[in-house]
């Protein structure tokens, strides 16, 4: 008999919107409270590994995943439709992440190790402490739909995590599960045959399996990637529990994309087939789409405007990932062409049967812009806001949601101070005279932003999202043969560290 918490988990063909063959089958409450025990017993096993051994470790995950390249990027094509070359660009991407984060441990700053050694100050004697950040315990991992490699098992969430010292298991997205299988079955193997434990990554399905794993109590931080509605539900189950817990949501973001008079004027019509690229790539399933796009009123603007209607004309978009995204998206936009300020500027051809949409452009004054107008519309579509001077340009701005990014783009000679540094407080990300789709993985990276785009003050990409899964421990007084390598005398891993307030780096 077939139970709410055993029913296969199958994914579903975007082009024609076919169950596929069950990828796997969901978790029972039994069945999560052992996969997350089995990650607690790893979480010491995985730290006793050091910073060089789960830099190694990491490399072989990242071997493990490329040597299954084909396969992988075959299976995801089935359950997104979001074509080979975008997926093995994908694929290409989470395996150097995953080596990024090699780096990243190797180096060690990132445990911001500092010794104060014991003698006097104006204050009295000072003990001898010793401070570093250590691996915060088992870390529950929600795999995105948009990603079903780079945000998903083998993703930058789960990659930071075990860079960091811990354990992690995912819930698996239903968008691809037979992709998270195959990833996790092929990184378990990699796990084992490079030394570390197999239940350093875990895995579950279903929705009672996610509730489930972010109520478990052994479960010390969370990472998610997806609606604002799920980041909510979530926040809402971990505040239920006895011991509170971080939670690091990914949620909702606009990226307001702001054209210049002088900008629309010299490169007009580059920066409309630019803007519809944006929009469509990935059928404008990405964090960080240009949702609102703010051109000049008048001839400049209308450059823009009539180069992106014919972009629109031409594009090629693929179907939406799943049915709740589908209806959602026809919905919401019907809603949108409906307010009475709004007019519908182009809609492109529609991929012919399963989720497939036409994408879409429309138009308001910034003087009679509706509240439609700041919402999120997860696919292929985008609102262009007519300014007519700087002030209703602020005002825009100023009543937009904040996000991820912000993008201006300016003519040769601009340099709007002001302007940008509106922007800045709104976003995570300030990008100039390009378009926000594509986050580079790179130490000076930043993704993330001010509420509803996350609930925190971290990135999701780049090094620095190590430090979501870290705490800080300090050690006063501490025998040398207790202290770990990071804070001994001579380390055997050498790496920058802060002694007696002056930083020495590594020789």
């Amino acid at each position: 008999m077939t139970t709410l918490e055993n029913r296969p988990v199958a994914g579903v063909d975007p082009w024609t919107g076919e169950a596929l063959e069950a990828g796997a089958v969901e978790n029972s409450a039994e069945e999560v409270r052992a996969i997350v025990a089995e990650a607690a017993a790893a979480a010491p096993r995985l730290e006793a590994l050091g910073r060089r051994g789960r830099a190694k470790l990491l490399r072989a995950l990242a071997q493990a995943l490329e040597a299954e390249r084909q396969q992988i990027v075959s299976l995801a094509d089935a359950e997104t439709a979001l074509g080979a070359p975008r997926l093995g660009g994908e694929l290409t991407r989470t395996c150097y992440q995953l080596e990024f984060f090699a780096g990243v441990v190797e180096d060690g700053g990132y445990v911001e190790a500092t010794l104060d050694p014991a003698g006097p100050t104006p204050m009295g004697p000072r003990p001898d402490l010793r401070r570093m950040l250590v691996p915060i315990g088992p870390v529950a991992v929600f795999g995105a739909s948009n990603f079903p490699l780079a945000f998903s098992v083998p993703g930058g969430d789960t990659a930071s995590a075990l860079a960091a010292g811990n354990p992690v298991v995912v819930k698996a997205h239903g968008s691809h599960p037979g992709t998270s299988r195959l990833v996790h079955e092929v990184l378990r193997e990699a796990l084992v045959a490079a030394g570390a434990p197999a239940g350093a990554l875990g895995l579950v399905f279903g929705r009672a399996a996610g509730e489930s794993l972010v109520t478990d109590p052994t479960v010390k931080a969370v990472g998610f990637t997806g609606s604002l509605s799920g980041g909510r539900a979530l926040l809402d189950l971990i505040r239920g529990r006895a011991e509170p817990i971080p939670f690091y949501g990914e949620l909702s973001s606009l990226n307001p994309l702001v054209v210049t008079a002088a900008a629309a004027r010299e490169r007009g019509a580059e920066i409309g087939v630019g803007l519809v690229a944006s929009v469509t790539g990935s059928a404008g399933q990405l964090c960080t789409k240009p949702g609102l796009v703010l051109v000049p009123a008048g001839t400049d603007g209308d450059a823009v405007v009539a180069a992106a209607a014919e972009a629109l004309g031409k594009a090629e978009v693929v179907p939406l990932l799943n049915r709740r995204i589908h209806q959602a998206y026809l919905s919401d936009t019907a809603g949108l062409v409906r307010a009475k300020e709004v007019s519908e500027v182009a809609s492109g051809p529609k991929p012919g049967g399963g989720y497939g949409v036409a994408p879409l452009l429309t138009t308001v004054d910034a003087d009679g812009i509706p509240a439609e107008a700041f919402a999120e519309y997860f696919g292929p579509a985008s609102v262009i806001v007519r300014y007519r001077s700087q002030a209703e340009l602020l005002a825009v701005v100023d009543q937009a949601p904040a996000s991820l990014t912000a993008t201006l783009h300016l003519g040769e000679d601009e340099a709007p101070k002001d302007l940008a540094t509106e922007l800045g407080r709104r976003v995570g990300r300030l990008v100039f005279n390009g378009y926000p789709t594509g986050v580079a993985v790179s130490w000076a990276q930043h993704h993330g932003g001010p509420w509803p785009a996350t609930n925190s003050l971290h990135t999701s990409v780049g090094a620095t999202a190590i430090r979501r899964f870290l705490r800080p421990l300090a050690w006063q007084n501490a025998p040398a043969h207790l202290l770990p390598d990071e804070l001994t005398d001579e380390p055997r891993a050498p790496l920058p560290r802060r002694i007696d307030g002056r930083l020495q780096l590594p020789h």
